[in-house]
């Protein structure tokens, strides 16, 4: 490696680590918002004739995987987990599919499904406690 793509690396080294960060940010509030407002998600979970309980392993999976991810622990098993469970959940707003926010957000999951699965791909950059 030469001198003058040291700075390219400790920028990428950087950037990997912000988009990281934000992934698991969002796997963060979701427990949050699980957390302090379960009955808006078990509301989703009625729609599918899903039981309400399953907010609360919901729960526990993303906070596992938000914390997990923002320290760089596990990250290519916990991305692709976490891509999974986009793709799993945006099943819940096309039930919604009268209302084209909806279906917005439903395709927002599988982006950040592939956000989750850049990272599975290239793993958690230099800045992980481990990879």
């Amino acid at each position: 490696m030469t001198s003058g793509s040291q700075p390219a690396t400790r920028s990428a080294d950087a950037v990997a680590l912000v988009g990281r960060l934000l992934l698991a940010a969002l796997m963060i509030g979701g427990t949050v918002q699980k957390l302090t407002s379960p009955a808006d998600a078990q509301a989703l979970l009625a729609l599918a004739a899903l039981p309400g309980w399953l907010i609360w392993p919901a729960a526990l999976f993303t906070a596992i995987a938000g914390i997990g991810l923002a320290l760089g622990i596990h990250t290519r098993a916990l991305a692709l987990l976490a891509a999974a469970y986009c793709i799993a959940t945006s099943y819940f707003h096309w039930l919604l599919g009268d209302d084209p926010w909806q279906i917005t957000i439903a395709i927002k999951n599988w982006v950040i499904a592939g956000g989750y699965l850049m990272l599975a791909a290239h793993g958690p950059g230099r800045f992980a406690a481990r990879g």
